[in-house]
């Protein structure tokens, strides 16, 4: 039976443990979208203390896809030798370490875009301010490309993977959202619809990385809203997403967010464990989950593949060897 402790290998991505820090915001980019050495520090402390993937937060595609102004970009031949430095950083380590991409769609501002906010219709998002304007076909098109290459861009950077950012109210989860897409074409309407921008971007993104290149998703599997994108259109859609390409899924929170007002700890766990039993790759899931023995049983009990630990790390980055000791599981920390 597996444990926290536990190996884990995706697509041939072999993880020391069953730790994984989640994308989280650092915002301490440059305005345009530079790492700086704030970003080494960050992650290699975590990295040196055992966690086994880090998850690189979120870095926008395209300029007018960014949600605040000092958000990592990767959306320039030119930002790819800072993302290699940190990457360099990182590998001595051991820790594994993947780049998440996104666009933010209408839950930015024009102010931060430096453009109308974009969405799949024009309505305004349950937590923006601003009406967006709707994407045509040819922006969607312009958007599948701008992500591949954002791919191609983390692949010569030397990061072991990706993450497509389908959670927490931005862009590929407002096509899957009832609330936000209200589109009339092929676009929109029901699951197949709404779901269709989504997969075409995964499925260029594959393309683009090649068979052997790990690709990850952050599936917000629960809008938390009446009207919205449900767990059981997740459970659905889940296998299609697997088919489209993706070797992990990453439970989180739809247009709710990432963090309900009073939640429990480990909010997300039964989603994941239903998306889990949909699907035949790994589950990583976050929400809330700060102590190891918590963390330990949902390995235990088949719950999920992977735990996602976060604001638990942000205030401890040597979290995982307190972990270690306190389930017995002896490691030596370089950090």
């Amino acid at each position: 039976m597996p444990d926290l402790f536990s190996p884990l290998e995706v697509r041939g991505l072999a993880l020391r443990n069953r730790i994984m820090m989640p994308p989280m915001a650092s915002d301490v980019a440059t305005e345009t979208g530079e790492v700086t050495p704030r970003h080494l520090e960050h992650y290699l402390a975590r990295a040196r203390s055992q966690v086994a993937l880090l998850v690189v937060e979120h870095t926008y595609v395209r300029r007018s896809g960014r949600l605040t102004r000092t958000q990592l970009g990767l959306h320039d031949d030119a930002l790819v030798e800072g993302f290699r430095r940190l990457v360099e950083a990182i590998r001595p380590t051991g820790a594994r370490l993947v780049l998440q991409l996104t666009h933010a769609g209408s839950a930015t501002t024009a102010a931060v875009a430096e453009a109308v906010p974009e969405g799949p219709s024009a309505v305004l998002h349950p937590s923006g301010r601003e009406v967006p304007r709707e994407l045509t076909t040819a922006d969607l098109a312009q958007i599948r490309e701008e992500f591949a290459a954002a791919a191609r861009r983390a692949v010569e950077a030397g990061f072991d993977g990706v993450e497509i950012h389908g959670a927490h109210g931005y862009l590929l989860n407002q096509f899957l959202s009832p609330l936000t897409n209200r589109r009339t074409d092929d676009y929109g309407g029901d699951l197949a619809g709404r779901s269709r921008f989504p997969l075409e971007v995964i499925c260029r993104v594959r393309r683009e990385v090649g068979p052997d290149f790990s690709l990850f998703y952050r599936f917000g599997a629960d809008d938390g809203l009446p009207g919205g994108f449900p767990l059981a259109e997740a459970v659905e859609l889940a296998p299609r997403l697997v088919e489209a390409g993706v070797d992990l899924l990453d439970v989180s929170g739809g247009l709710i967010g990432s963090r309900p007002a009073g939640a429990p700890p480990g909010y997300n766990v039964e989603a994941a464990a239903a998306v889990r039993r949909a699907v035949t790759v790994p589950v990583a899931v976050a929400g809330g989950i700060t102590e190891p023995a918590f963390a330990d049983s949902l390995i235990r009990e088949g719950k999920t593949d992977l735990v996602a630990v976060g604001r638990a790390l942000l205030r401890d980055p040597r979290w995982a060897l307190r972990a270690a000791r306190e389930l017995g599981h002896p490691l030596e920390g370089t950090g």
